[in-house]
This record gives structure tokens, C-alpha cells and sequence, in this order.
């Protein structure tokens, strides 16, 4: 059993203009780093060049696709569109496959009046299927403009700080776990 920190890749999902996901984005690391046990990789799709899923040649060589490889387990960070996801996240979680196969995959989410939790559970059917595991906890900003203060730090810390921990902490059991047993054994997809 290894333990050497966790290589944890949290995914910023959204790449809208004017976008609320880097002030998630920033606080969610800093926990993360508090937290301690993780090695963070935190890859904003914004910054990402990826051609439309299955138009273009793959990028299974590229860079995102070792930073992914390399990934113990992975956060995603996502708001809510429409009842959904964002396409940006969809198109990177299509062009890849066994990067995410029997690896955990955890939520933070925020938005309106839900918080962005009817596009983690699209998500949580997406990577059902991608052979991923998902974790049951969540962290959640219902009305998430309010719920940060002008210097991007979460107005209730009590209940954010907990929220984390709770999420991390089941993330970093679960990368372990499955990471110490892709190492005894290959995993059948």
C-alpha cells in the first residue's frame, strides 16, 4: 500500500466569459492544499485546446491526456446550465476514456436556486458508464454569487470547511484504494 500523496486533478468545467468558476475554483484548491495528502493538478478547460469530440484527430498523446493518465482521482468542478452540464466538460470527458476508468470522481457544484446538483447527476450517469466511481458527497453553492464574500472566500467557512474535508476525505480513501489495486492488477474495461 502506497503512501505517497494522492495525484489529484480538479477540473474546472466552465469556460463562459465573465464565469463565477475561477472564485469555486480557488477556494476548492485551497482546501485541497489544507487538507494535505494530495498532490493538486488543477486543469482549467478555459485554458485547454480541445477540437469538438470525434471531429479532428484525437488528443490521446497530448498533454491533458498524460495530466488525466497521471490522476489518481479527480474533482470536477461544474456549474449548471440548463438542467445540465457544460459542453466544454462533456467534450473533455468524451475524448478520453481509460484516463478516468476505475479512478474516483467527485463534485463541487454551485448555481441557482440548485446549485448545480441536476449537472452532477448527469455527470454521475456519464462516468458510470466511463467506469469511474463516483463519490456520494458533494459540495454545493445554491446561489453561489452570495455565497462568497468580494474576497472569494465562502461567507459560511464552518459549513464549506466540513463540506470539503468530508469530500476529500472520501476521495483520497477511494484514490488510494483503487490505485493500490490497479497496481495488483490491471483493470478489466
Amino acid at each position: 500500500m502506497s503512501e505517497a500523496p494522492v495525484r489529484l486533478a480538479v477540473l474546472v468545467g466552465s469556460v463562459r466569459e465573465g464565469r463565477f468558476a475561477p472564485t469555486v475554483a480557488r477556494w476548492f484548491a485551497r482546501e485541497v492544499h489544507r487538507h494535505g495528502g494530495f498532490a493538486a493538478d488543477v486543469i482549467d478547460l478555459a485554458d485547454v485546446d480541445l477540437p469538438l469530440a470525434m471531429s479532428g484527430s484525437a488528443p490521446h498523446a497530448g498533454p491533458l491526456a498524460t495530466r488525466l493518465s497521471e490522476a489518481d482521482g479527480f474533482v470536477v468542478i461544474t456549474p449548471e446550465y440548463n438542467h445540465s452540464y457544460p459542453a466544454a466538460l462533456k467534450n473533455v470527458v468524451d475524448w478520453f476514456h481509460p484516463q478516468w476508468q476505475a479512478k474516483p470522481v467527485a463534485f463541487v457544484s454551485y448555481g441557482g436556486l440548485s446549485g448545480g446538483l441536476r449537472a452532477v447527476e448527469h455527470l454521475r450517469a456519464v462516468f458510470a458508464e466511463l467506469h469511474a466511481v463516483t463519490i456520494r458527497d458533494t459540495v454545493s453553492f445554491h446561489g453561489a454569487h452570495v455565497r462568497f464574500d468580494e474576497d472569494g472566500a465562502p461567507v459560511d467557512t464552518a459549513a464549506t470547511e466540513t463540506a470539503a474535508k468530508v469530500l476529500l476525505d472520501q476521495v483520497e480513501w477511494w484514490a488510494r484504494a483503487l490505485r493500490d489495486a490497479r497496481t495488483v492488477r490491471a483493470y478489466p474495461a
